[in-house]
């Protein structure tokens, strides 16, 4: 196994890493609105959020040697699934090649955000 970091995306705020390759997979942690810079929460709408959550995963996917088209399995939490339109509209513009997906409501997010999105994806 590979262990996958890049400080152009959220640092683990726990006791897990951003990501591990193994097998010919990327497996990366879930990711949320943490802007990488400042180490703090976005706290805009449910769309900033997710832009901001994708290009996270688009520098983790980068530091593993990958891209989007690549990703073959999203897991995707939101805290009001309300927002599972918005969400999509932005989720959409950055999974175009539209990989297998799970998306489900949850009581809380870590930090309070509105939304999360883990991947795998092919290397």
């Amino acid at each position: 196994m590979k262990v996958v970091a890049t400080d152009k995306a959220p640092q683990a705020i726990g006791p897990y890493s951003q990501g591990y390759i193994t097998n010919g997979l990327f497996f990366a942690s879930g990711q949320i609105a943490i802007n990488p810079a400042t180490s703090e929460v976005l706290n805009g709408t449910i769309e900033e959020q997710t832009e901001l959550v994708c290009k996270n995963i688009g520098e983790l996917l980068k530091a593993a040697g990958t891209d989007f088209e690549h990703v073959v399995k999203t897991t995707c939490f939101l805290a009001d699934m309300g927002d599972f339109a918005a969400f999509n509209g932005v989720y959409a513009k950055f999974f175009t090649s539209k990989p297998a997906r799970s998306c489900v409501a949850v009581k809380a997010l870590p930090k309070n955000v509105l939304c999360e999105i883990e991947i795998i994806a092919e290397v």
